[in-house]
């Protein structure tokens, strides 16, 4: 029998989605949903098992993707209930080609991979900050911006952004894995300034559902997060929240942006002479990659650690700083929501160089700021 790639059979399943199955989940919605998650898989097990032949896929291949599902749970980049969608997507792909004749039988539907998926209960029960901890987290991060008045604006920088990374999770129902890159997932490539709306004070991120969603900030989010972004200065919109300060990965990010610009390699190593990658990636508005969720983690636990604030000896991290806060004010984005709106101190007013006469009438009008 003729060898039958992964992808290729993904390529004919999400094909057949898109215009709509009457056997299956649905259309076109559930293709573009089930795209990502398809395409990581069959990447993970090219990468991790050399594996692309349909035909040689087999139980111990799922019970080790169930393991890569529970390990990312556990490290929280992924909900128990997220886990547990991806795997019901490959699962449904792979009763597909069963229906259709292409396997004899479905690898995934088995009790000994589909028994070990995370749970509800594969959270650990001392994740969860009480409220003592978080304000003496808060009281923390807040007194070292205080202290950093004095200092460079490195460390001010630094500070500012520990403070909004902290006031951020405590204080909304943004998850870690919505909020900082996840590594080797695509769509998770963190939150940008671009996802945050001031005057509306939501921020957009891509939820658990995987649909984009309008979440809340809090007051109590939003001014620290202001406080940095003005320090931060970003270059563009599209300039992460969190950049990572990993030295390496901002390199291979410039590098990579100036080669798709129609730089040589001469060129870009004669630039990277003159100035940092960083430097460079502000002077030419590359965004670099956000802060991956173990950074986030590795920063809350020396966060933790200095301010002897811990559960049963461990440190405090992403998945358990968020409160478990009720998720119905949570909306699915639309297409018509703007895009980063500057804060009012931010504003710039524009007039016009022939001014129309005066309407005395109008002061009582609504007075809507330039957000442009």
């Amino acid at each position: 029998m003729t060898e039958v790639a992964i992808a290729d059979a993904v390529d004919a399943y999400l094909q057949r989605k898109a215009v709509g199955d009457p056997d299956g989940s649905g259309a076109g919605t559930y293709a573009s949903n089930a795209e990502s998650i398809l395409r990581r898989w069959a990447t993970w097990l090219e990468r991790e098992h050399d594996l692309t032949s349909l035909f040689r896929l087999d139980i111990d291949h799922m019970c080790a993707y169930v393991e890569e599902l529970r390990r990312r749970t556990e490290r929280g980049e992924y909900t128990a209930s997220t886990a547990g969608t991806y795997y019901a997507v490959v699962r449904a792909f792979l009763s597909w080609c069963v229906r259709g004749s292409v396997l004899e039988t479905n690898p995934a539907a088995t009790d000994r991979a589909e028994a070990a998926l995370p749970t509800a209960d594969t959270r650990p029960s001392d994740d969860s900050w009480t409220v003592d901890q978080r304000r003496e987290l808060e009281r923390y991060v807040r007194e070292r911006v205080l202290e950093a008045d004095s200092q460079s604006t490195s460390d001010r920088r630094t500070r500012l952004r520990e403070y909004a990374m902290v006031a951020v999770l405590a204080h909304s129902t943004v998850r870690g894995a919505e909020l900082f890159r996840v590594s080797e997932d695509d769509r998770r490539t963190g939150a940008t300034w671009d996802d945050v709306d001031f005057y509306t004070g939501t921020i957009r991120v891509l939820g658990k559902s995987q649909r984009l969603e309008d979440v809340p900030l809090p007051a109590r989010a939003r001014t620290p997060l202001r406080r940095y972004r003005v320090v931060l200065d970003p270059p563009a919109n599209d300039w992460p929240l969190f950049p990572t300060g990993h030295a390496p990965s901002i390199a291979a990010r410039v590098r990579s942006v100036l080669g798709d610009r129609g730089h040589d390699e001469s060129e870009i190593e004669t630039l990277l002479e003159d100035a940092t990658a960083m430097e460079l990636a502000r002077e030419r508005s590359i965004a670099p990659p956000a802060i991956t969720t173990e950074g986030a983690r590795s920063i809350l636990k020396r966060l933790c650690e200095a301010a002897v604030v811990d559960v049963d000896g461990n440190y405090l991290t992403p998945r358990g700083v968020r409160r478990d806060q009720d998720e119905v004010y949570r909306r699915e984005a639309t297409a018509s929501k703007p895009t980063l709106r500057a804060s009012v101190l931010e504003q710039s007013i524009v007039v016009q160089e022939t001014q129309p006469p005066i309407d005395t009438n109008a002061s009582q009008r609504d007075e809507q700021p330039d957000t442009d």
